[in-house]
């Protein structure tokens, strides 16, 4: 998968963020929802496979950013650009953590990750150039917009 991600025959690193509870995800396999809750750790897994040299910070950006915006040609997203959404995450690439129980945002309150260390950690969140998350803390902000798409 490694290869065919740096090679770009897989367009697009994305989670399906499926925060279905413990409870939901210990039913038989043919009744489990398939899935779990990724976005939160999403990018900073990423930047551990940075770390071991597998992928570059850029490449990490084209797939997790630049081209969802333009696969599904989504106005005014996935890139630093003037008259931009602003949609930015600030990651300090040197600032170590431990997935636990308290740090979790998901509402289903698990992480497949709980118990890992990172390396890195995602310290603001911008949407549409509201800060809606600092330091660990989601703020009360609605800043979401409509996405618009290219229809041709």
């Amino acid at each position: 998968m490694w290869q065919a991600l740096l090679d770009d025959r897989i367009d697009v690193i994305a989670t399906d963020h499926a925060p279905h509870t413990l409870e939901e995800k210990k039913n038989p396999y043919t009744s489990a929802p398939s899935g779990g809750p990724l976005v939160q750790h999403a990018v900073v897994a990423m930047f551990e496979a940075v770390y071991r040299e597998k992928i570059s910070v850029e490449k990490v950006v084209e797939k997790m950013c630049h081209n969802p915006a333009k696969i599904f040609k989504i106005e005014k997203r996935g890139f630093i650009k003037e008259s931009f959404y602003a949609d930015l995450v600030i990651v300090n690439p040197h600032l170590p953590w431990t997935v636990k129980k308290e740090n979790i945002l998901y509402h289903c309150g698990w992480s497949p990750f709980e118990g890992t260390n990172f390396k890195s950690k995602v310290t603001h969140t911008f949407v549409n150039g509201k800060l809606v998350f600092a330091n660990g803390k989601v703020k009360e902000i609605k800043a979401g917009k409509r996405l618009l798409f290219e229809r041709e």
